[in-house]
């Protein structure tokens, strides 16, 4: 297809602004490390969640969505809804704790926390494996779901799509560090979500569509439409993993970009950039807010509408003969409805789409070259590095990270086998991230543990083809191998300095059971310990029933179902009465 002038001139000026942005904060964010990868600590909370929510609303999400829609239904989505659980956690127990750490990366966490050289060893560790190999993976899924857009959209070539889609990318990051970044985030994400609402208008009413009530009763539509998992119509072999592992196993066990237990990746450095301890907690509630209740809706119609419009591959395959029969996959679906757009609104969706990318991945390389950064060049290559030197390495970093992450998605394949693939290297570790601010005995051995064995065991099942079993049967093995491990090592590995815990226990005051022995070394009881953490907790129930509510009661308004879209409305409204009561409550700092 064919993009009218118009089209090219709203991509051409988006881009056109984006490099204003990162041309206008280049040289106050070039200053200092603080001021490039964490914009001096300074953003305000909404800047931070929206800034958030729109790395999150990558270019890959809505192909993603679509793969699970067709391929599972509707309620397939739970396999990244469950993530809710984990985010509610990271607001109202380790925003704060990110925040009042001091630390200039999640990743050198690990020398406040633990002693001696093996944490030394960890940091350095962890740099390389989250900062550039995992990291690397996640901006090569992003730039596939890129190249299946222009493929479809543009009728470009992977290579053609890959230079064009990251050199503005790649450029703004390198000039404006995390300020530029979050500032064209703002841009992005309200494009984002005008392109991807109007779009769903325009296709719903489609003729092949015929409206939202002619979508909701097509035969092709009504399997796949429910949100809620229906015990009596799913098989077992279909409800356990689309609704019991995620939310019995998943949401705890894995380790995913945007829902790390614990928090972690682009969510910390966010909350470390942020004014205070508040403003952390309180970015980090919107974005689980637009991210859970407010974005899904809009790709899941245009999934189902898929369903009328292209029922199977082979009527994809069919309507673009010039895209490769390796990229024709389920997750296709969504740029292949896209093109019915008419100009004007096509190259606003468009443009939409390239600024999911650039969102994505300039917080993707900014976050990397940070650890690059402050956790190998700074720690290991060069201690005395000056402050300008550091912003140029990371520039560098930035640069290097773009094109081997573009280079790697030439050779996968779709979205949601890179989504598994990401899912079972993480396996097992989540619960390591959960406890380790709340339990002594972790110490930087079992840390070391838990990634060595959950990266065996995905490098495992993935040469030989998960060994038969389901990638939801992987996982769990992954999980249970990999807790056994690290658990194992906790108890019979050298625990860490008592002076390092002392240390970090006084300068965070997690609160919880879990510290009783440094507590009592410094003759403290739990009454004077002080910690709001059972109403933490409680908070984090109301936000996912709150949440959850919010979602489920659009999906019941869409579907015409009144009633129930009014009590579950209803139940969002208590729910967010009831935070409002307790956020007072709260202790920050």
């Amino acid at each position: 297809m064919q993009l009218a002038t118009l089209d090219w001139v709203i991509m051409g000026a988006f881009f056109a602004l984006s490099l204003i942005i990162g041309l206008s904060v280049s040289k106050r964010s070039g200053k200092t490390f603080k001021s490039f990868f964490l914009a001096e600590q300074s953003m305000p909370w909404w800047f931070l969640g929206i800034s958030m929510v729109a790395t999150t609303f990558s270019t890959d999400t809505p192909n993603l969505v679509t793969d699970i829609v067709r391929s599972s239904g509707a309620d397939g989505n739970w396999t990244w809804w469950a993530f809710l659980l984990t985010g509610m956690l990271t607001v109202f127990l380790y925003a704060r704790l990110w925040r009042r750490s001091g630390v200039l990366t999640d990743v050198e966490f690990y020398e406040i926390r633990y002693s001696g050289p093996i944490a030394a060893f960890l940091r350095g560790f962890r740099a390389v494996y989250l900062g550039i190999l995992f990291n690397i993976i996640i901006m090569a899924s992003v730039t596939l779901a890129a190249i299946k857009i222009g493929s479809v959209m543009l009728g470009w070539s992977p290579l053609e799509t890959v230079v064009v889609a990251a050199s503005v990318t790649m450029v703004y990051s390198a000039l404006g560090g995390l300020r530029g970044v979050v500032l064209t985030d703002m841009i992005q994400f309200a494009m984002a979500m005008v392109g991807s609402i109007w779009a769903t208008i325009y296709v719903l009413n489609m003729p092949e569509v015929g409206g939202l009530s002619a979508l909701i009763e097509h035969a092709n539509v009504v399997p796949a439409m429910q949100f809620l998992p229906s015990f009596s119509s799913l098989s077992y072999d279909d409800l356990i993993p689309i609704f019991v592992i995620p939310l019995a196993v998943q949401w705890w066990a894995a380790y995913y970009p945007g829902a790390e237990p614990g928090g972690g990746g682009y969510l910390a450095q966010r909350m470390l950039s942020a004014k205070s301890e508040k403003e952390a907690a309180g970015a980090t509630l919107l974005f689980n807010i637009l991210h859970y209740a407010l974005r899904p809706w809009p790709w899941i119609l245009i999934a189902l509408a898929s369903l009328i419009v292209f029922p199977d591959l082979a009527s994809i395959a069919a309507r673009f003969p010039h895209v490769d029969e390796q990229i024709i996959r389920n997750d296709l679906a969504y740029p292949a409805m896209l093109t019915y757009l008419p100009a004007g609104l096509l190259g606003l969706v468009v443009t939409s789409l390239a600024a999911a990318y650039m969102s994505t991945m300039s917080s993707q390389v900014n976050w990397g070259s940070s650890i690059i950064v402050n956790d190998l060049y700074n720690r290991f290559v060069n201690k005395e590095a000056s402050e300008a030197s550091q912003v140029w390495v990371g520039r560098l970093a930035t640069v290097i990270l773009m094109i081997i992450a573009c280079t790697l998605a030439l050779f996968l394949e779709n979205a949601l086998q890179v989504f598994n693939i990401i899912l079972q290297i993480g396996a097992g570790t989540g619960l390591i991230f959960i406890l380790r601010w709340f339990w002594w005995r972790v110490n930087a051995a079992s840390e070391l543990t838990a990634m060595i064995v959950s990266f065996v065991i995905a490098v495992v099942f993935t040469v030989t083809g998960g060994l038969g079993l389901e990638s939801w049967a992987q996982l769990v093995v992954g999980v249970v191998v990999t807790t056994i491990s690290w658990v194992t090592v906790a108890f019979l590995g050298p625990a860490t300095d008592t002076e390092k815990l002392v240390s970090f226990y006084e300068k965070i005051r997690p609160g919880g059971r879990g510290w009783n022995p440094i507590m009592e070394h410094l003759n403290e009881s739990a009454s004077e310990d002080g910690s709001d953490l059972p109403m933490a907790l409680l908070a984090a129930v109301l936000g996912s029933i709150t949440i959850y509510s919010a979602l489920f009661a659009t999906g019941y308004l869409l579907y015409g179902q009144t009633g129930a879209a009014l009590i579950v409305a209803g139940i969002a409204l208590l729910g967010g009465f009831g935070l409002w009561k307790i956020w007072p409550k709260l202790k920050f700092d």
